[in-house]
């Protein structure tokens, strides 16, 4: 089949899907209704495990994107045949919301020493938000996958809960927890995205740009001249952190504010 030829059965399966009552995958919907995996190997090719296959898939994904990514490329990784792969998924969109999810299992996954807690909120928060940000450096390919779609799979619930556990278990209200998890989790999203999407500027556009803004007329852009070299000489590194620090201190003061308030009623 060709790529033209996938994508139009991919298109016809999401039309067929939409004049059904079937969930899309992914959606809360789905994993509720989701029937158990297998557990008898069937008749045919030597069978490939649940957890083979999606491994092979993100590895496929690291390597082409979602966009070239097919149950076929697959099948020939494997070196098994589609028919096997559908055994397992209904089809590509089913397969890519476990490569996302596969994706949460690295979170938290720091290889710290067994005990090694972190002292405060803020702390858990920024392990937290550079592990997860390693991983999307790691595997840029998944973004679309996560813009597309809340990750509620288990490891994605399970990465989420950690995170609102550790808040909750600081003194947040699980109302506040909640917003502050959100809040982090998008800045981090939302960083990756616009730092590893199709064009992104590097270090040479920064350059330029630099220049572009101190030759601007001051009398009309005076901040911005003045501000050129900060706007445009800061490393991604350096952005990344700054930004998270202003994120958790404006969480801070709102955790204050709401713990503050409870105390006087």
């Amino acid at each position: 089949m060709t790529t033209a030829g996938r994508g139009a059965r991919s298109k016809v399966d999401a039309v067929a899907r939409a004049g059904t009552d079937d969930p899309a995958p992914g959606t809360p919907g789905w994993w509720r209704a989701r029937p158990a995996r297998p557990s008898q190997p069937r008749r045919g090719r030597p069978p490939r495990s649940f957890e083979r296959i999606v491994e092979a898939a993100s590895e496929l994904v690291d390597e082409v994107g979602t966009n070239t990514f097919s149950m076929r490329l697959l099948a020939e990784r494997l070196s098994t045949s589609t028919a096997t792969l559908y055994r397992h998924f209904g089809g590509k969109d089913e397969l890519m919301v476990f490569v996302v999810d596969q994706l949460f299992a690295g979170v938290g996954a720091t290889g710290r020493p067994t005990g090694d807690r972190p002292a405060t909120w803020q702390d858990a928060a920024r392990r937290a938000s550079l592990g997860l940000r390693r991983l999307l450096s790691v595997h840029p390919n998944v973004l679309p996958l996560l813009v597309a779609q809340v990750p509620i799979g288990p490891h994605g619930l399970a990465a989420r809960e950690r995170m609102v556990a550790a808040l909750v278990a600081s003194g947040f209200s699980p109302r506040l927890a909640a917003r502050a998890y959100t809040t982090i989790a998008h800045y981090v999203v939302g960083f990756a995205v616009q730092q590893h999407a199709p064009g992104a500027p590097g270090p040479e556009d920064a350059a330029t740009l630099g220049d572009f803004y101190r030759a601007l007329d001051p009398g009309s852009f005076p901040y911005t001249v003045a501000a050129a070299d900060a706007l445009t000489a800061v490393s991604l590194d350096e952005e990344f952190t700054e930004g998270l620090e202003f994120i958790l201190d404006g969480i801070d003061r709102a955790f204050r504010t709401d713990r503050d308030r409870a105390a006087v009623d």
